[in-house]
């Protein structure tokens, strides 16, 4: 058991770049081995870290506007990234340079995603719409676009046959790409952020003012709920960790909330990380392999977060 330690933190700041990004960063994302870290935000500026030294390794430029999200392709050589461009960005990691761009939505792009094979990203638009791209082929044209939403689409993940939209109209949708069914689950607060736990039987889901939410990713039931951040005017980010212990979100004031997966609905959070952030913490991620995350602040400042070492002997 692991109720001795229930109430000790789980993380302790490693460190902080407190000259990451010039402005806002929007988006945090590990790789699936949990050697690196992309960055990116309003400096139009997408940074690649390696995760343990915590050091830059390459920086991608070519983004005209804001970068909203980015994602690695399982195997890491690639990268995906969007924004106030319009446009889906496609990056060499080895070289680090654009090697394409998808463009076919007609408003800012707020996220994007690979399938397990990066032989398809999906893109989720303020135009309301999903569109599937085919990585493989030249064409220049979507394979699919999914226009169900009936407002700004805030973020995308895919999940074996599975596609998660999250959109500000209130809903998640989960798309079967198999079978060609939809199944939506009504939140009623605009969604800002919606992802699967490790087992992928449950999904966490952030939304405006509004708590964050553990729903089962079958059914749609809501499992749990989460209070103690501020989230009313920004984007935030929500995860589990690895393990599926614990819940993180970015909060406006007081740093990012951690709760305790299966604490009492409505508990406080079991830990804030604040550091040296000023200021709105916008972006979580959490490491696929180890009890670690990073934080990105509305003040360009990355939080390095590690395991908190146990005192046994307590």
């Amino acid at each position: 058991m692991h109720s001795s330690h229930a109430h000790q933190p789980p993380f302790t700041l490693a460190g902080t770049d407190a000259s990451a990004h010039t402005g806002p960063i929007n988006v945090a994302r590990y790789d699936a081995l949990g050697n690196y870290v992309l960055t990116g935000g309003a400096d139009k500026t997408l940074r690649l870290w390696n995760a343990s030294d915590r050091r830059v390794v390459v920086r991608f430029l070519g983004h005209g506007w804001d970068i909203l999200d980015a994602a690695f392709a399982p195997d890491g050589s690639v990268i995906a990234s969007c924004g106030g461009d319009k446009g889906v960005f496609i990056w060499d990691v080895a070289s680090a340079t654009l090697t394409r761009k998808f463009t076919g939505h007609t408003q800012r792009i707020n996220a994007v995603a690979f399938n397990t094979s990066a032989a398809v990203v999906a893109s989720g638009s303020y135009d309301a719409t999903v569109k599937l791209w085919d990585m493989k082929s030249h064409s220049k044209a979507p394979i699919q676009v999914l226009s169900e939403a009936k407002d700004s689409v805030t973020c995308v993940t895919i999940r074996d046959h599975e596609i998660l939209a999250g959109s500000v109209d209130g809903c998640v949708r989960r798309y079967d790409v198999r079978t060609g069914t939809l199944v939506t689950d009504t939140l009623g607060s605009p969604v800002t952020c919606a992802s699967y736990s490790a087992d992928s039987q449950c999904v966490l889901v952030s939304s405006l003012g509004a708590p964050v939410r553990l729903l089962d990713a079958d059914s749609g039931e809501l499992l749990n709920s989460f209070v103690g951040h501020v989230a009313e005017s920004y984007r935030m980010a929500a995860a589990l960790d690895f393990r599926d212990m614990y819940v993180l979100s970015g909060s406006e004031k007081d740093g990012a909330c951690v709760w305790d997966l299966v604490g009492a609905e409505g508990q406080a959070p079991v830990q804030r990380l604040v550091g040296e952030h000023r200021g709105p913490v916008l972006a979580v991620a959490t490491s696929p392999k180890r009890v670690e995350c990073v934080t990105g602040g509305a003040d360009g400042k990355v939080g390095w977060w590690v395991e908190e070492k146990r005192d046994e002997e307590g």
